[in-house]
């Protein structure tokens, strides 16, 4: 009754103040109704929040684009949320899985006009980040996550290189799962990995100073030998030459008419003789001193490809033993049908952009019932326990449901081997219906987006530089870091045509298939 009262009172007073009034009376009760509206939206929008208990190490960080927030996980639980801006239509945040790959304190960007984003944590080599920027309440960005300003400043120092981001097109949160496919570490393989890591070193650096050795003993073998073909070409010419002489001496004997020319001829054909003979003898004395030099070429030779043989094996065991005590992150893929494994070397990117993650293991996997959607699942080892490591599960895209997707994997069991006796907390597995992005190279960990989801502020931008990959050399000087790189083919193809949108490309591997572990 009341408002049917008030409507007819605002008819009233528009008809009396004729149609000036009119529009100013319809703009007044149009601010009045949508009053309510905007506090309304205002109230729906995340607030920061922090756990009212002691925080550890940050774990994860999920995105919820749907929500407009983003929520901080340590092995306990959720420590701190806080709204974001994600990015707008046409440049939408991609959704998928992420890990942070570089960090910059006062980032500036290099795409937008050199546009600040401080404390800037990448996820992505062609610019899609998680920074500090203006909050208006909605997807506003190019396709970052932009943070409340003192929330990414205080934020930046709890977090590391290789921490997972999962950007969730809808709400998700961790749940703890239980499955014989997460990996149950043995504490005695933990507790000798160290004793390994030492052993296996220092057997990499004998392989590497013998390596060395003999590649210098092959070297001057070579060069010394290197003079040979020279001398002895120069001793047959001069066997040619008295061969020819002496020739040319018999010729002459056998034309000459008198007695006084063929004294003459034979006493030059004696001398010729002689010389023919110093010039054989020479060349073979030359040629029996040779071969033993010969020989030592090939002998040096063939050692240092032995030793270098070894070396690389040695090695390469003594990386993998270093990165046995480091957590290990899979990812199978139903589009390739595949598994990759990745773990963080530490070391810093030749080209001086984030750390080199070794890419080494990508083999072939059994995927049980392969043309049905599996979804995207991402289980993480929070902590430690009695038995081995609590798990998470996070669902981001719904196909099988988390335990299902376990189900339907088998894992081959040299890799179970190699790397579930010693899985620690922050180790993962991912299961997705996804291939891996082309984003994902040897400086990243794992970069997956959701093919059915938009990707505007993904696809938009200009795609990361050509790879750079390990050489043979592998870990310089005793496997203490990568040595040289050099760059691959940065094109890439569709993995899965089935799935690919747009201009979305995928990752595909240009190393050959590994036929030994790591």
């Amino acid at each position: 009754m009341k408002n049917g009262l008030t409507t007819a009172q605002s008819t009233v007073a528009m008809r009396r103040w004729g149609p000036p009034g009119m529009v100013i009376l319809a703009a007044m009760l149009a601010l009045t109704a949508i009053g309510p509206a905007i506090a309304a939206k205002q109230a729906r929008q995340p607030a920061e929040a922090v756990a009212q208990r002691q925080a550890g190490e940050p774990i994860m960080a999920i995105v919820s684009i749907k929500s407009q927030q983003v929520t901080f996980y340590d092995a306990e639980g959720w420590i701190l949320r806080a709204p974001v801006s994600t990015g707008t239509t046409g440049r939408e945040t991609p959704a998928g899985v992420f890990a942070i790959v570089e960090k910059d304190k006062d980032h500036r960007s290099t795409m937008y006009d050199d546009a600040w984003m401080p404390n800037m944590q990448r996820i992505t080599w062609n610019g899609i980040a998680l920074h500090g920027g203006p909050l208006p309440g909605y997807a506003a960005s190019h396709g970052c996550v932009r943070m409340p300003f003192g929330f990414a400043e205080n934020l930046f120092d709890k977090t590391n290189i290789g921490m997972r981001v999962i950007i969730s097109p809808d709400d998700a949160a961790p749940i703890d799962i239980t499955h014989p496919l997460l990996f149950a570490p043995k504490r005695e393989a933990i507790a000798a990995a160290p004793g390994r890591i030492d052993k296996l070193s220092a057997e990499a650096e004998e392989a590497v100073r013998a390596a060395d050795e003999a590649k210098k003993a092959a070297s001057a073998a070579a060069k010394e030998a290197a003079s040979l073909p020279a001398s002895l070409r120069k001793l047959e010419q001069q066997k040619a030459r008295a061969d020819a002489e002496l020739a040319f001496a018999d010729k002459t004997l056998a034309n000459a008419k008198t007695d006084q020319a063929r004294a003459k001829a034979e006493e030059l054909k004696q001398k010729a003789a002689t010389r023919a003979a110093d010039a054989a003898t020479l060349l073979d004395a030359a040629k029996a001193a040779a071969q033993p030099k010969r020989d030592a070429v090939a002998a040096t030779k063939e050692a240092a490809k032995a030793t270098a043989a070894r070396k690389a094996d040695a090695v390469k065991a003594a990386t993998d033993a270093k990165l046995a005590l480091e957590p290990v992150s899979v990812y199978i893929s139903r589009a390739t049908q595949k598994l990759y494994v990745r773990r963080n070397t530490h070391k810093p990117a030749p080209d001086g952009g984030g750390e080199v993650f070794d890419t080494s293991i990508e083999v072939p996997v059994t995927i049980h019932n392969p043309d049905q959607p599996i979804g995207t699942h991402i289980f993480t080892a929070m902590a430690k326990t009695d038995t081995g490591l609590r798990w998470s599960g996070v669902t981001i895209e719904n196909g099988d449901a988390a335990r299902n997707a376990l189900d339907r994997i088998t894992i081959p069991q040299e890799v179970w081997d190699r790397i579930a006796p010693t899985a620690l907390p922050r180790s993962s597995i991912i299961i997705s219906d996804e291939p891996l992005s082309s984003e994902t190279n040897y400086r990243t960990e794992f970069v997956a987006v959701l093919s059915n989801q938009p990707q505007g502020g993904f696809i938009t931008r200009k795609p990361t530089a050509p790879a750079m990959i390990a050489s043979d050399d592998g870990w310089d000087n005793g496997g203490n870091g990568f040595g040289f790189f050099y760059q691959r083919d940065p094109y890439v193809q569709p993995a899965n045509p089935r799935r690919q949108r747009g201009q979305y490309q995928y990752y595909q591997s240009t190393q050959p298939m590994q036929r030994s572990w790591w």
